[in-house]
């Protein structure tokens, strides 16, 4: 019933060693109701640590990405690709190539500013982060990039009082041409109309 291809691993740097290292899951889901419960479970009943989870519809809105991030090696991405797989929802993984992929992660802190506002502003643009609020005696600053450059904001901002901030999960695909494209469900599923009358 599974169709070959399903896991597309590749053998990267990030393997080599055997160590634990982090590793970067692209699954396509099909888009319905519960999809994120049963995913999610599955790395909970298994033992497997999530690190970070983005999802989003793809170009496809039938079909959804989930950009997982975790701590692991080889044969534990590799058996977790093999659990991923025996989930209907799913129709394809990949473990990302780190080197060769396109990352970004988004921040949003709001900062009191007082009277030191066109230094925080000043600061913020050496990050290309801007501000979306300058509401009262705060300021919200958005900054998007990879892990690092996230952190290192959010460390200049500390000493100038953060009162709230969030993050998003990792988002990443692949350079070059390919492309992790699901054209149609591996299985056949009832219409909307229809799945209400059963």
């Amino acid at each position: 019933m599974k169709q070959a291809g399903l896991c597309l691993h590749e053998q990267t740097g990030a393997f080599l060693g055997g160590t634990g290292m982090e590793q970067i899951l692209s699954i396509v889901v099909r888009n319905q109701p519960g999809v994120l419960m049963r995913v999610a479970g599955m790395f909970s009943r298994r033992g497997y640590n999530i690190d970070s989870l983005a999802v989003g519809t793809t170009q496809n809105p039938e079909f959804s990405r989930m950009t997982v991030t975790m701590e692991a090696d080889e044969p534990t991405v590799v058996q977790v690709c093999k659990q991923l797989a025996k989930l209907v929802e799913v129709e394809k993984v990949k473990v990302l190539p780190p080197k060769s992929s396109a990352t970004r992660s988004m921040v949003l802190v709001k900062v009191h500013a007082g009277v030191k506002r066109m230094e925080l502003l000043q600061l913020a643009e050496v990050f290309r982060a801007h501000a979306v609020d300058v509401t009262g005696e705060s300021l919200i600053f958005v900054a998007t990039g990879d892990e690092g450059k996230l952190k290192a904001f959010v460390d200049i901002m500390r000493p100038y009082g953060i009162s709230e901030m969030v993050q998003t999960g990792l988002v990443a695909l692949e350079r070059g041409d390919t492309a992790l494209a699901v054209e149609e469900s591996r299985f056949q599923w009832p219409m909307a109309d229809d799945a209400r009358t059963i």
